[in-house]
């Protein structure tokens, strides 16, 4: 048996949703270019679960069932109030109340490819009104329910922020979302198809993945970016801070990437709407810090910027609180989460590898009396 750390460059499993070869990542053999210029989040949401591009018909079915499944339970609700607010993180928030959300579907524990789909739409909608929920309510506010009117970027920051966005805010979330919704078999999918293979029901699978994108490693490398920048505060002060940090050996989020060699191919398209957001707000100090980072570490380390360097300003731009880029992360991830639970199903094997034992061996048993 052989033994790669981190199991790197382990094929795992076959896919037929998304793929990364050459730096170049799709989506159903779709480039992610394209559908970042060109596609809403649901059409990307319908192209992963269905492995087609939908008709106008087939999006705005798709569209009308997604508003309709919004809500959530109002015991999910009650539930967020009762939590501690100034010490609870956003992600266990989260991850709690999909668990919860379960207890409210009659068909959880229904296994049937129908009732599993009926599920994956349920959750896919209900993601973001829990996120908005815990946010509103932390902040003494009442949660603000969907509007029908609205697409599901646009429904997001309305439920956040209780005011239609603007195109541009709309724009950049929509890009955001379509950007994250997959990224073949990264740490949280793996984790949500380990738990459904051993035929674990949908919730239990998400709830899962949840856990497993709330570590540092994996989720919330955006939310670091933005605190770096905040510490840096100003453009002049960006070199230095970064010689510092690396004289310190310390890693400078949002560089590098593991699965890329010469550059993520999400990080363009965000990076173009912080250079706008930025300038509408009037905080091009954001940009430009990332910018000056960027081209800094790319030719000192050879590392240009992944996809989260960018989101970071981005976020921000919108109004969005720090520790709330994670559980973003979680409402367009949910997407790719649900589209591999629904492929492991198709076609289940229960995922079960096996470790090289490296412990002590031909050890004799000594009675408790004589140790």
């Amino acid at each position: 048996m052989s033994n790669p750390k981190g199991l790197e460059g382990i094929v795992a499993t076959e896919s037929s949703i998304s793929s990364i070869i050459d730096d170049k990542l799709t989506y159903v053999g779709y480039d992610i270019d394209d559908l970042a210029e060109n596609s809403s989040f649901e059409e990307v949401i319908y192209l992963l679960w269905n492995q087609k591009l939908p008709t106008q018909s087939e999006l705005d079915s798709l569209k009308q069932e997604l508003a309709d499944n919004m809500s959530i339970p109002q015991e999910v609700i009650d539930h967020l109030k009762s939590y501690d607010l100034k010490t609870v993180h956003p992600m266990a928030a989260l991850r709690t109340a999909v668990s919860m959300v379960g207890l409210y579907d009659e068909e959880a524990d229904v296994m049937e490819e129908d009732a599993n789909r009926r599920k994956a739409l349920r959750l896919q909608a209900k993601i973001p009104t829990i996120v908005t929920a815990f946010a509103r309510i932390r902040n003494g506010e009442e949660p603000i329910a969907p509007k029908s009117d609205l697409g599901f970027a646009a429904n997001f920051l309305y439920m956040l922020k209780g005011k239609d966005p603007e195109d541009i805010e709309v724009e950049a979330f929509n890009k955001a979302l379509v950007l994250h919704a997959d990224h073949e078999l990264n740490a949280s999918t793996f984790t949500a198809r380990v738990c459904v293979a051993t035929l674990s029901d949908v919730y239990s699978g998400v709830t899962a993945a949840i856990g497993a994108l709330k570590g540092p490693l994996h989720g919330g490398a955006n939310e670091r970016v933005m605190k770096m920048l905040t510490e840096i505060g100003d453009e002049n002060r960006a070199i230095e801070y970064i010689e510092e940090k690396l004289a310190n050996k310390e890693k400078i989020m949002g560089m590098g990437h593991r699965v890329y060699q010469n550059g993520d191919p999400r990080a363009k398209h965000l990076k173009e709407m912080s250079r706008q957001l930025t300038g509408i707000t009037g905080e091009t100090k954001w940009y430009d810090m990332s910018v000056k980072i960027e081209e800094y570490i790319k030719e000192n380390k050879g590392l240009p910027a992944n996809v989260d360097f960018y989101s970071a300003s981005v976020y921000h731009s919108l109004g969005i609180d720090h520790d709330l880029f994670t559980p973003i992360f979680a409402v367009s991830r949910v997407s790719g989460w649900l589209a591999h639970i629904l492929e492991q199903y198709s076609n289940n094997r229960l995922i079960r590898p096996r470790a090289e034992y490296v412990g002590p061996n031909k050890q004799a048993y000594t009675p408790i009396d004589q140790r």
